[in-house]
Parts: C-alpha cells; structure tokens; sequence
C-alpha cells in the first residue's frame, strides 16, 4: 500500500532573483538565475516524501533534457515515478520572478502536463490502494475530476489545493474530503475577502478547509465546529515559492500518521517555514529530522 498518491504536475522552474518584479513594460536587471525541478503535483510529492511519506507520482514529463531531470529528481528524494509518464515534446516549464522580499509571480507553460486528460490502466488500482490522494489544477481538469472521483469509489481521502485558483465543477468539490486553499485562492473561489467568512463559504462545498496565511499560519475549518488558527514560526522568507506545497505534502503525512488536525498543521507550518528560508522550489523542502527539530 502507498501511503499517498499525488495526481499532479511537474515543471522545470526557471527562476530570476530581482529587487523588485517589473511592471508591464519595464525592464530590470536581476542578481541571480537558478533552474529548479518544481510543478505542484511534483513539489507536493518530493515534500510528502522527505517529510517521511510513502509516495507515488502521477503525471507526464517529456521527452527532454528537463524531463529526466525532473524524474531524476523525484527519485533522488525517494518519489515512485512508476506512473510518471514520458510524453513526445517539451516538460512543463514555469518561469518564476521573487523579489527582495521573497514574494513571486508565476508564469506556467504546461508542456507534458496538458497530456495527462485521463487516468491510464492501473492508476485507479493505485489510488484505491493509498490513504491519501493529493490534488492540484496544473493538469487539465478532466484528469483532476477522474482522480477525484476514482479516490471517492474507494473510500481514499481527497486534499485539493485549488492552485491556480478557477471555477471548480460541483462534481469535484463532492468528492473533495480536504480543501487547502490560500487566503487569495479562498476568496477568488468565494468572492468572500474576509478568510473565515470564505472558509465558511467553502463549507458549504466540502467539509474540511485549511486555509493557509502565509506568515500568520493557518486556518481550519470544518462543519459544526469553530474555526482554529495555528500560528506559523516567525522566520524571515527568502523564497515562498514552494511553501504552500511544502505544506500541503508535511500535512498530509501527518495526517496519514494520525495526528489531529491542529498537530498536523503546527508540523506542517514548520516544513513551510523552514522552505522559505531557502531558495527554490524542490531545493528547499525540508527533511524529516529537520522538521522535527
């Protein structure tokens, strides 16, 4: 039995290191350009797995240069890449500007990851076999659907981190147990600005919602119950690019281990602030030990 199973992408990230982003039409010059194995799906699988999980991978790479180091790199932080397919043509790739404040802005080129439109034979027989099935919105929206829905038929606990935040079909959200937006995702999915008011919201689609708030932490909600803040260690971000993944992966061991919901967050906050410490995306997830320390 795989612990998790991660349905989601992979992208070659190409990062610039500026004072600030430019506007449209400026021009800047920056200090420092780095390419770093990254994509939703594969930062939430390298940190399930170096955070002590047991986990798989679903997705496409392609045929490139960037394509075997993305699968290189899941392997080496001990990922299954069984059903990472190879596809014809270039990897996603996201091109990526963090300024002095560790703050970014995301530019997406899917590549293989616009081939993943459905689950392939055996992929079911693996999620039915997992605890947790993990979800993002890299791939297209039928392949996140037919995981979703697969994950349902066999009592598997769905998270899904809305991300890049658009109108979700009220098909996936029922088969949503776990909704892990951030506060922009959450009120983009609501039209709600206020966090626990668009938690609230979300409710009333799913029945559990941890909202994360960068440096404040993380909200969590759930039906019948008062919403719970769980501060975030103060620490100064150099690079938040990877932190909600880093999160979402951290949590989702934990729960996989048992710990109650607030436990589990506090544990997850840790492996994201210790993330954004650090530059990059995979580069900067944080192993077990570090995060128990």
């Amino acid at each position: 039995m795989t612990g998790i199973v991660v349905l989601g992408s992979t992208h070659m990230d190409l990062v610039t290191y500026t004072a600030h982003a430019p506007r449209l039409g400026e021009t800047v010059t920056g200090r420092e350009f780095r390419t770093v194995p990254g994509g939703k799906g594969a930062n939430q699988a390298i940190a399930a797995a170096r955070a002590g999980g047991e986990v798989a991978l679903i997705g496409a790479v392609g045929d490139d240069e960037y394509g075997a180091l993305l699968r290189h790199t899941l392997e080496a932080s001990g990922v299954d890449t069984d059903l990472l397919r190879t596809a014809e043509g270039p990897s996603g790739t996201a091109h990526i500007v963090v300024d002095d404040e560790g703050a970014n802005a995301i530019v997406v080129i899917p590549g293989a990851n616009g081939t993943v439109t459905h689950l392939a034979p055996g992929e079911e027989s693996v999620i039915a076999a997992a605890s947790a099935l993990l979800l993002q919105l890299e791939l297209p929206l039928n392949a996140v659907l037919a995981g979703a829905l697969a994950a349902r038929r066999h009592s598997v606990r769905t998270v899904l981190t809305p991300s890049p935040a658009v109108p979700l079909p009220p098909e996936l959200l029922g088969a949503v147990d776990l909704l892990v937006p951030n506060e922009h995702e959450a009120a983009a999915l609501t039209g709600i600005a206020d966090v626990r008011m668009s938690a609230e919201a979300l409710l009333r689609q799913v029945p559990e919602v941890v909202v994360t708030l960068g440096a404040a932490g993380s909200l969590y909600a759930a039906r019948g119950a008062e919403p719970v803040t769980v501060p975030a260690p103060r620490v100064r971000a150099v690079d938040t690019t990877a932190a909600g993944d880093t999160f979402v992966g951290a949590l989702a061991v934990a729960l996989g281990e048992g710990r109650p919901m607030t436990d589990a967050m506090g544990w997850a906050s840790a492996a994201a602030a210790l993330c954004v410490q650090r530059p990059g995306a995979s580069t900067s997830m944080p192993y077990r030990t570090e995060i128990e320390a």
